[in-house]
């Protein structure tokens, strides 16, 4: 169910980029009507009409989100709270300015808000995020636990730049599709090379088969 939360405003991002796209008159009108008092100029265009709908949609699906888990008492984290600040606020100038390129900058600032916090909490208050985040499922060296904290720091100001370079290299549409797949898809690249690198690492604690049988002779 969790997941299903977690990916539900992107989902929804993308399935109405796409529907809008390709009924771009309709969403122009849609948008006018509906959306006209929250756009300067009161008019939404065609060219610019799915992205609006979208991001208008992600906002709602963001804040519903956070509602949700709050009505049952659940911990909203503090990504999840970046998260709801950073589209709400960069939405909003999507929406009013007719442009997407605020829109395009919230992975961006998501990402490197969060290599922020992994690093700053590692140099300057001794302080492994990673290790706080799964410390109570492995038992690691600590050298480990900070090259795991700086490999995390290194994935999302990555991930930050490879999302300006996508947003402004390339349309709209090739943005959107690589906000879904694209970014998802190199995540689970990163965490299998994670749990690769964990796997070597981990301590075995069962005793070896020799030294069972020895004491089972004695």
């Amino acid at each position: 169910m969790k997941l299903l939360l977690d990916f539900l405003p992107i989902v929804l991002f993308f399935a109405v980029f796409k529907y809008g796209e390709g009924h771009k008159e309709w969403a122009a009108a849609f948008a006018s009507e509906h959306l006209g008092f929250m756009v300067s100029g009161g008019v939404v265009g065609p060219n610019e009409a799915p992205v609006l709908l979208a991001t208008v949609v992600v906002v709602v699906a963001t804040l519903a989100q956070v509602a949700y888990m709050l009505a049952r008492r659940q911990k909203v984290h503090m990504m999840l709270w970046v998260s709801l600040a950073l589209v709400t606020v960069l939405g909003a100038a999507t929406v009013w300015f007719h442009s997407d390129t605020f829109i395009k900058w919230k992975p961006t600032g998501l990402y490197w808000f969060m290599g922020l916090a992994f690093w700053v909490s590692q140099a300057f208050f001794r302080k492994n995020l990673v290790q706080a985040l799964m410390g109570g499922q492995f038992e690691l060296p600590p050298g480990v636990w900070q090259r795991l904290n700086f490999a995390w720091v290194g994935f999302f100001g990555l991930m930050g730049l490879l999302n300006l370079y996508v947003a402004y290299s390339f349309e709209t549409a090739t943005w959107v599709n690589f906000k879904l797949f694209g970014i998802t898809g190199l995540m689970l690249v990163f965490m299998v090379a994670q749990g690769l690198y964990l796997g070597k690492h981990l301590k075995d604690d069962a005793p070896p088969a020799d030294a069972e049988a020895h004491k089972d002779a004695a």
